[in-house]
């Protein structure tokens, strides 16, 4: 999930677990019996100390949430919040079960409330003062807080760069955390088997046409939200042997403008398909705008009705990023193949 936009952006129960299979399905699979042992790592910068397995964790937005319950951990969720897109199909019996905090973040008041042991969240802005507060101050309630390495509160620990590799480590803490780290073993091994399939078959299209530039459009009209260097749809470009037609951009997310836009022409337009309902969120309001600009209805991807679609939750680290891999790689293969 992106979170909110901003100037400037960053982009699980029952006693059972999930394997992805197909495009963002998962296919539940037994999990072992946690571990009892006391974790120990350092997350974004501050330590993080599990005593024991938890079993009244809160999950702050979907991402974090559907690693959870891909690893199976419903059961041990006492909340969630912040959903931004339906909850991958597979996963939605398990999510139904698990109280919904808050339609976007719980205030600290409703995040204690619910006695949680363990908080997870992708996002920063989840540990904001007017969101679940800052972690140091729940880690001094006992309540350790974990937060993804793509979006520390300070800019200067966050990579350069989204790679897999830290996606699957993150996946990989969250199983030791719960006492299941074969479980976390399984369901990385799956998602680089699916990465190593996705590549493969991408390599004739991308190889055919070394030249593509991709526009990975996230949200808004007047000044559109688009990738720039470094964040998850920069590396999935790269993955697929795609450029990116804003790879000078620095910063992860941007505000661009139509007319600078118009000067680079990107060659197909990956869409961003979000259901919370604001300007631009859809891919097809996106589609419906593109074609109705006068400025961007001159874009070549436009003309050509060369777009791609993905989830918005997919444009930021997470279970689903193999899932956007596939997606962009099969809509190459249809544009080019």
């Amino acid at each position: 999930m992106v979170g909110p936009l901003l100037l400037v952006l960053a982009a699980c129960g029952s006693a059972s677990g999930t394997s992805t299979g197909a495009v963002g399905e998962a296919t539940p699979t037994p999990v072992s019996a946690p571990t009892p042992v006391v974790t120990e790592l350092t997350s974004c910068g501050l330590p993080l100390k599990v005593a024991a397995p938890p079993r009244r964790a809160v999950s702050m937005e979907q991402n974090a949430t559907e690693i959870m319950l891909t690893l199976g951990l419903a059961d041990r969720m006492v909340g969630t919040a912040y959903r931004t897109d339906p909850v991958l199909p597979d996963l939605k019996a398990d999510y139904d079960k698990v109280p919904v905090l808050a339609a976007q973040y719980p205030g600290r008041e409703a995040l204690l409330a619910a006695g949680p042991d363990f908080v997870y969240s992708m996002r920063a802005s989840a540990y904001a003062p007017d969101a679940g507060g800052a972690r140091k101050d729940l880690a001094g309630l006992g309540i350790p807080a974990y937060l993804s390495s793509n979006d520390c509160e300070d800019p200067g620990l966050i990579p350069s760069s989204v790679t897999f590799d830290a996606i699957f480590g993150e996946i990989g803490d969250i199983a030791k955390i719960f006492g299941i780290p074969e479980r976390g073993e399984s369901v990385v091994a799956d998602l680089r088997k699916r990465l190593d399939t996705a590549k493969t078959m991408a390599k004739d299209v991308t190889g055919a046409s070394p030249d593509v530039k991709l526009m990975w459009y996230y949200s808004g009209t007047k000044t559109p939200a688009i990738a720039g260097r470094g964040g998850l749809p920069d590396t999935t470009g790269t993955f697929l042997g795609a450029g990116n037609a804003f790879s000078d951009i620095t910063q992860q997310w941007s505000e661009g403008s139509w007319e600078k836009i118009a000067e680079r022409d990107p060659d197909v337009i990956v869409l961003a398909d979000l259901t919370r309902g604001g300007d631009g969120d859809s891919a097809e309001a996106k589609m419906s705008f593109l074609r109705s600009d006068p400025v961007a209805s001159r874009l070549t991807a436009v003309r050509k009705n060369r777009f791609i679609v993905v989830p918005g939750s997919a444009m930021d680290p997470s279970i689903r990023s193999v899932s956007a891999v596939e997606q962009v790689g099969k809509g190459l293969r249809d544009l080019y193949g």
